[in-house]
């Protein structure tokens, strides 16, 4: 991959090229170069399989360029991208593609600036220990070799089960069981660069980052099981994963299926993640206010959940899996509370919707408060530019995104006192198809659970639920305002295809609504 020297070079190329152009007022470049790095798992026991197979990797480099113009219909701003050239050459084309796509934008203020009152000043500290030299040197064995590691862990835990034993009769016989597993592995290798008129002094970083992914299934036992991993160094990984997955599985034989109703329930960290980034978060971010979109429309600083509800931000934490020094608009990350003790007390933001909303002749009505009294609750310490899958993309404009999003409780629960509070009810350990029904601003979502999960009766775990039997049909905000509890122990949960990091309770709920599915279509 190349070097930072390379990136910082071709910035600092790029910009004194593009703001010696005539007709340029301002500019920002931005270049980096990034890997994934992919092994997928497929065992089957009673198919012919290879079991770790489609090692594969993508990489690619160049730079885009943000730019404002002075047409003779006005100022204009524009955004062009040239890959695998970091030449002046591309960056002319860059710049050229910036110019025809150049448009007129009234809201548009000025690129990212750090100096002013607003933002904080540049920290001068080394890049946070989320860069793992052994990481960005790991080759397709190294790749390959995690595969197998996770593959070995599996089959370790399903041959060494006395339950899969009881059933198959023999360990010869055990593969007559069905037993599948199914995953991936990625590395992400990640550098960047950046300068502009307004941050001439070019800033550089460079981030990895490991996860696995992993699903178990006794195919006879219509029973599935779960596990994942996240971190920044290659230590990080073990393949325990593919053994949680097994042991998961294993342990949701015989489930058991429950009828339409409201229930307690415990959400497990992935169920708070999906339904975290999936349905509440859009409506915590700047440009949905701006949009009139958000279903906190107007709320800023007022309870909007449970006052033991706290949900922040934190770009810049030490040691967690994806902070980051600076965003990709060169501006500090830090840290945004978003509700704290039930009151929504901030939003991700970039630069752009920060200075529209300062703009905003009705800035006021649409956060419940003037724009230029919250600077702190909007300051844009969230302007990345997410590639698919992960990763820095030069190729794309900031938007708002989350790093390391953290939830936690003001009272400490174990997981044995979530269970004494449900009582009688439902732990769900694993959805899917999470999504927003009937608009954004509702906050009704909808979603599956397929694993993981248990019956809870008299404080206690009882019976496995059965995957594919019920739908989640509920809302977020009654969700975040019908707590009952909070456990104090997080587990780094990330979605596939991303790289955003939930650090994610288990939470217990009230009255969550949930749908049978029939046996007809449980199958489909």
């Amino acid at each position: 991959m190349l070097s930072l020297a390379s990136l910082r070079r071709a910035v600092k190329d790029a910009l004194s090229f593009a703001s010696s152009q005539p007709d340029v007022i301002e500019v920002e470049v931005f270049a980096s170069a990034g890997a994934n790095l992919t092994v997928r798992l497929n065992y089957t026991s009673h198919i012919p399989s290879n079991g770790v197979e489609e090692p594969k990797s993508t990489e690619g480099y160049g730079l885009g360029i943000r730019a404002t113009f002075r047409t003779p219909n006005g100022i204009k701003t524009g955004f062009g991208s040239e890959p695998t050239d970091l030449s002046v050459a591309g960056a002319e084309r860059a710049l050229e593609k910036a110019h025809a796509g150049a448009v007129a934008d009234a809201e548009f203020v000025s690129l990212p600036k750090h100096d002013s009152p607003q933002q904080p000043a540049l920290r001068d500290q080394e890049p946070l220990a989320n860069y793992n030299p052994a990481l960005m040197r790991i080759g397709g064995k190294g790749l390959v070799d995690a595969g197998w590691s996770m593959m070995h862990r599996a089959l370790d835990t399903f041959q060494s089960s006395e339950d899969l034993m009881g059933l198959a009769g023999s360990a010869e016989k055990m593969s007559e069981l069905g037993l599948i597993l199914g995953g991936d592995v990625v590395m992400l290798q990640d550098r960047m660069a950046i300068g502009s008129t307004h941050i001439p002094k070019i800033q550089t970083e460079q981030n990895t980052l490991i996860m696995s992914f992993a699903t178990a299934m006794i195919e006879t036992q219509a029973s599935k099981g779960s596990g994942w991993s996240v971190g920044s160094q290659l230590a990080d990984f073990t393949g325990e994963a593919a053994a949680e997955a097994a042991r998961n599985a294993i342990a949701s034989m015989d489930g058991e299926r429950i009828p339409t109703g409201e229930y307690n329930v415990i959400l497990g960290p992935q169920a708070v993640a999906e339904i975290l980034e999936w349905v509440l978060m859009p409506g915590l971010s700047l440009d949905m206010f701006f949009a009139g979109a958000s279903p906190f429309m107007g709320k800023l600083g007022q309870l909007v959940a449970s006052e033991d509800f706290n949900l922040y931000d934190d770009g810049a934490a030490p040691n967690l899996p994806t902070s980051k020094s600076i965003t990709d608009e060169g501006l500090p990350t830090g840290c945004t509370d978003l509700i704290r003790n039930g009151k929504l007390s901030g939003l991700l933001s970039d630069y752009y919707n920060y200075q529209r909303i300062l703009n905003d002749a009705t800035g006021r009505e649409k956060l419940g408060t003037n724009p230029t009294s919250a600077l702190d609750m909007i300051s844009p310490r969230n302007g990345f530019r997410p590639g698919n899958g992960g990763g820095r993309n030069f190729a794309s404009t900031p938007g708002a995104v989350s790093t390391n999003l953290v939830i936690e409780g003001n009272r400490a629960n174990t997981q044995e006192e979530l269970l004494q509070l449900v009582g009688n009810g439902v732990y769900i350990g694993r959805i899917w198809y999470t999504y927003p029904v009937n608009g954004t601003t509702s906050g009704d979502f909808s979603g599956t659970i397929i694993g993981d999960s248990y019956l809870i009766k008299d404080g206690k775990f009882a019976a496995p639920l059965k995957p594919n039997t019920v739908r989640m049909n509920d809302n977020v905000l009654r969700l975040i305002n019908n707590i009952l509890g909070i456990a104090s122990q997080h587990r780094a949960t990330v979605r596939w295809s991303s790289d955003q990091v939930t650090w994610a309770p288990e939470i217990a709920v009230s009255g969550y609504g949930l749908e049978e599915i029939s046996e007809y279509m449980e199958g489909v």
